[in-house]
């Protein structure tokens, strides 16, 4: 088959290799037509891999305008066919080396050609997928180096109409050439933004990738929770899974066959550190428990938006996971200061804290967390409106390596919470009072001159004066000021 230019040729003949025969589209299906693709038997040069490459390029259906594989667009008017990635043959000069010797003397030596074999590797692992794919077309030399599998570490796949299922299954079968129905370097998956992801792609991660580390799926609601145990239980070294978005998951566990086969510790078995369950919708406090009953080497978990968790999911979650460094549970309006009692026991080892618009907590939750977490770096309780300057004046006292603080639409905080704020936290970078109402100049002008290492200040919708956000510039060189004074800029 030719180069990468948008047309999709015939048939790969009669001795096309697996992958070739599981994913070529049917469009011209005479082989006289393409007598090149005749290299592809069985029977040619043995001494050189001829197995087929997946491109890059998509198939789209005739209305849609373009598909996007690792941020690279294709022309839905090229392509005829609503189908996944096209598979090809080798370079015509991997099958016949002869060919190459007839060209040009003025085509033979590219200057590109005189780079070293690890000079090409150098550049090669910048590229993305579906560049990678590309860049196997183009000879021998860089088929070989292409499909080398220290490139393969990774593989990055977007676009909502990527037939993404059978690229998965059509990529894990090339890089398991050399070790049969085993992918021993692959680590990282990201597919997120591919809504046409189902149960199938992550089986084919599952089965194929046991040294997988990374998985990425954001976005791709068609994922139910029998898939993601399926590569929990298959994959034991896991560390960073991102199910944000994928409202089908309600927890995270091992098959039922595998969690018979192991003790009863078996939770320890999961080795996830890193879980991003941003809009789980579904997510309960029984989910939250599986998941703390599993996963209990958790360092960062976000739970942002999953509304239906309750003060009863945080408390077996501080049982079961006591590392956690960083939470979130922004939007989570049942929680309340019971919640913060319980997040407060993980005391010095937190250092990030999400409690946006989380209605129900007050200073007495912001106290907890002050008196036990005292090394918390970042504190997010924008929309608490509960929060007063008593539960700031705590937080800067107990908390002096605070870093960043955001109390946006807080409005019973005022200058005298900023005062013992700027009196004692100062290692303070960011701060951001958006849309309080009770902040005046004279608040600002405190933080800025106890403050000196001050880099973000947010003072939009304050009712603040010109002079005070002069006198911030004046005493914060380093400060990024947002506001929504016209007059200063």
């Amino acid at each position: 088959m030719g180069a990468n230019n948008g047309k999709q040729s015939g048939s790969e003949g009669k001795g096309s290799s697996s992958i070739s025969s599981d994913l070529s589209s049917s469009t011209d299906q005479t082989s006289t037509k393409a007598p090149k693709n005749a290299a592809t038997s069985e029977d040619s040069d043995l001494s050189m891999r001829t197995v087929s490459t997946p491109s890059p390029a998509l198939i789209l259906p005739p209305r849609s305008s373009s598909a996007v594989l690792n941020g690279s667009s294709t022309s839905s008017s090229t392509f005829g066919t609503e189908t996944i990635a096209m598979v090809h043959t080798p370079p015509t000069s991997l099958t016949h080396p002869q060919r190459g010797l007839r060209q040009p003397r003025d085509q033979q030596g590219a200057p590109i050609d005189i780079l070293p074999d690890h000079a090409f590797l150098q550049i090669f692992t910048h590229l993305p997928t579906n560049q990678l794919c590309r860049c196997a077309r183009v000879c021998r030399r860089w088929y070989n180096l292409a499909w080398d599998p220290r490139l393969w570490r990774t593989i990055r796949l977007t676009g909502d109409v990527l037939h993404v299922d059978r690229a998965l299954r059509v990529l894990t079968r090339r890089l398991c050439q050399d070790t049969p129905n085993v992918c021993l370097t692959l680590e990282t998956v990201v597919v997120s933004g591919c809504r046409r992801l189902t149960d199938r792609g992550l089986y084919t991660v599952a089965q194929c990738c046991p040294e997988l580390r990374r998985l990425e799926v954001a976005g791709c609601y068609n994922v139910s929770n029998e898939a993601v145990f399926e590569v929990v239980s298959r994959c034991p070294n896991l560390e960073h899974l991102d199910v944000s978005g994928c409202s089908k998951v309600t927890c995270i566990s091992l098959t039922r066959d595998v969690s018979v086969k192991l003790s009863p510790l078996h939770g320890q078995q999961i080795s996830i550190r890193y879980l991003d369950m941003t809009d789980c919708f579904a997510l309960e406090d029984e989910g939250l428990h599986t998941i703390a009953a599993h996963c209990t080497q958790l360092t960062h978990l976000y739970l942002r938006r999953c509304v239906r968790l309750t003060d009863e999911g945080l408390r077996f979650l501080v049982i079961y996971c006591p590392s956690v460094r960083e939470l979130s549970v922004s939007d989570c309006r049942f929680i309340s200061d019971f919640g913060l009692r319980e997040i407060a026991k993980l005391e010095g080892r937190l250092r990030y804290l999400s409690i946006a618009h989380c209605g129900r907590i007050t200073d007495v939750g912001v106290r907890y967390v002050a008196k036990y977490c005292i090394r918390l770096r970042y504190l997010n309780a924008r929309g608490c409106e509960g929060l007063t300057d008593h539960g700031i004046e705590h937080l800067a006292k107990n908390c002096l390596k605070l870093k960043s603080l955001d109390i946006g639409k807080c409005p019973l905080v005022s200058d005298a919470g900023l005062e013992q704020l700027a009196l004692n936290s100062f290692n303070l970078k960011r701060l951001s009072l958006k849309s309080c109402e009770s902040i005046t100049g004279r608040g600002l002008q405190v933080v800025a001159a106890n403050c000196f290492d001050l880099q973000l200040l947010n003072v939009q919708d304050c009712d603040v004066s010109l002079e005070a956000l002069r006198f911030v510039k004046r005493h914060c060189k380093r400060c990024v000021i947002e506001h929504t004074n016209p007059a200063f800029f």
